[in-house]
This record gives C-alpha cells, structure tokens and sequence, in this order.
C-alpha cells in the first residue's frame, strides 16, 4: 500500500511509533483509511497532530476500522456519543501502568483511537513499547516455552475481578504474522500452566521485560492531537508527573481474536491434595476453571 504523497511521516524511535501529517480524519476517504491501517502495520503507533475532530467526527473516523464500544468497567459522560470514552484528570490520576486495553475480555480492543482535548504544558506524556521487538529480543529456550503457555487476565483494576480471559503468551497478529509478547502487569495475573510461585516469578520478569528503554518510544502531546495504537502489539503507559488539566477521548475498536505461535503444550495447573493458606493464590485461577468447567472431577 503507497502512502499519499501530500503525507509527510516521521519516524519517532527505532522500535515503534511515527508522527505523520498531511492527513485530515475529518475527511476519510478508502484512501485514507487504507493508508492509516499500512502505517499502524508498519509502526504500531502513529499520531497525526493538529485534527481537533469533533466527538461525532472522532466516532465515524473510527468505524472505518470496526466495531466501536465505549468502556465496559469506567463510567461514560452523558453529553458524549456513547463510543466515546473521556478521562479528565489533574495533578496525575492516569493509566501509570503499562497495559495494553481490555486484555480482560475475550475479544479484547484490536485498537484505540485518542484525541487529546486538553493537555497541560509539562507532562502528561505517553510511552508505548514494542511487544514484537519485546519478544524478539528474548533468548530461544524462553521463546520455545512461552510459545506453549497461556496467562489469566482479569479486570480486577476495575474492581471486576469476575470478568476475565485466558489468551497466549505468545501471539501472532492476524496482519503482519509477527509474533507479540502478550501479557500486561495491569491485566494479567497467572500463567495458566505455572504454579503460583513459577508464575509470579516469570510474570515479573516478562512485564518488567517489556519496560525495557530500547523497545519504547515516548510522545510529547500537543492539543487537538490524535494517536493511534495497535492493542494486538503494544503497550501504553501514561506519566504521571503533570499539574493541570489533561483531558483525553478515546474510541475503542474491538473484535480481536487472539491467535497463539502455537497451541497450549501442558494442562492447567490444579492445586493437589488439601486447601491451606498459601491456597489464596490460586483463588483466581481456580474460579477460572471452574466457570469453563476445566476442574476435572
């Protein structure tokens, strides 16, 4: 796919991200659209500054790439289209969590949509990482194990711990065929087939990983900008370091079917024999299987 040439795109880190100008989202064309998804499929992440859209603009440029839903778990504002999701917040209060959106549901976000209202002069920034450059840079026998592994995420931030889903550790996207390192210290809290200890353990390790400096790029807002992301291989994470207003809206699009490098190579692991206290760890993933009826008798 050629990109416009009354487009200029540059690149912002070596890993992932792009900012791209010439290009007007209130005004989408297949063109345009066909455009946008090549640029995300190249650079995971693309802001194009100075759009300014208005809600119900910012809404239909968005079902250009599917299906729209609003948050299921935070509150929507009323004055809003209901695909909207606003976060007003001063002197921090964001997403200083690396996350990637909704790894919770069963189709979680395939990609988000921001518009940046209000923004203040310093601060505020976001930072994505690149879970392709993620999984790349890890050893073979770790990326032959992951490879058969899966991992629990719930949305117990949101205080709905009952609403989870198991997907690979390891994934690959449905449009590039890379393969993604694909769990969150925000969602996921379990590795399926892993003892409580073995996965807290490689848990750690794997999000901690992905922090890693030379797989991240960090932007800069400015106001009436829109960033685009790639949930199915990235990860965000707000700064929390801002004093004043800093207001985002977003549209979600959703649908993703999370495909791993391969099928799951062991059962779940099941706690043997009596309860005891140390049990509690396993209250998650027990409730898990059980409402998918994965217990055995």
């Amino acid at each position: 796919m050629s990109i416009s040439s009354n487009w200029t795109v540059r690149r912002l880190s070596g890993a992932l991200g792009a900012e791209v100008t010439g290009v007007d989202v209130t005004a989408p064309t297949p063109e345009l659209i066909d455009g946008i998804r090549a640029l995300l499929n190249e650079h995971q992440v693309i802001f194009l500054p100075g759009q300014s859209p208005s809600p119900d603009a910012h809404v239909a440029f968005g079902r250009h790439f599917g299906k729209l839903e609003g948050h299921p778990n935070l509150e929507a504002d009323s004055s809003l289209p209901p695909e909207i999701f606003q976060l007003k917040a001063s002197r921090g209060g964001v997403a200083d969590e690396w996350h990637t959106d909704l790894t919770f549901q069963e189709q979680p976000s395939i990609m988000s949509i921001l518009h940046m209202v209000t923004c203040p002069d310093v601060g505020g920034d976001t930072m994505w990482t690149s879970l392709y450059e993620a999984y790349d840079g890890l050893s073979e026998p770790m990326k032959d194990m992951l490879e058969g592994l899966t991992a629990l995420h719930d949305a117990l931030p949101h205080n709905r711990p009952e609403q989870m889903a198991v997907h690979p550790v390891v994934r690959v996207h449905p449009d590039t065929g890379q393969k993604a390192l694909y769990v969150n210290e925000h969602f996921t809290r379990r590795i399926v087939e892993l003892n409580a200890e073995e996965s807290e353990a490689l848990l750690r390790h794997l999000t901690n990983w992905v922090k890693h400096p030379r797989f991240t790029v960090r932007y800069k807002w400015t106001l009436g900008t829109i960033g685009i992301w790639d949930n199915r291989c990235t990860q965000h994470f707000v700064l929390n370091d801002f004093e004043g207003e800093r207001i985002i809206q977003r549209v979600t699009v959703m649908g993703d079917e999370v495909a791993g490098a391969r099928p799951a190579q062991w059962k779940p692991w099941v706690r043997e024999g009596r309860l005891s206290a140390t049990s509690r760890h396993d209250r998650q993933l027990y409730f898990y299987l059980k409402s998918k009826n994965k217990l055995g008798s």
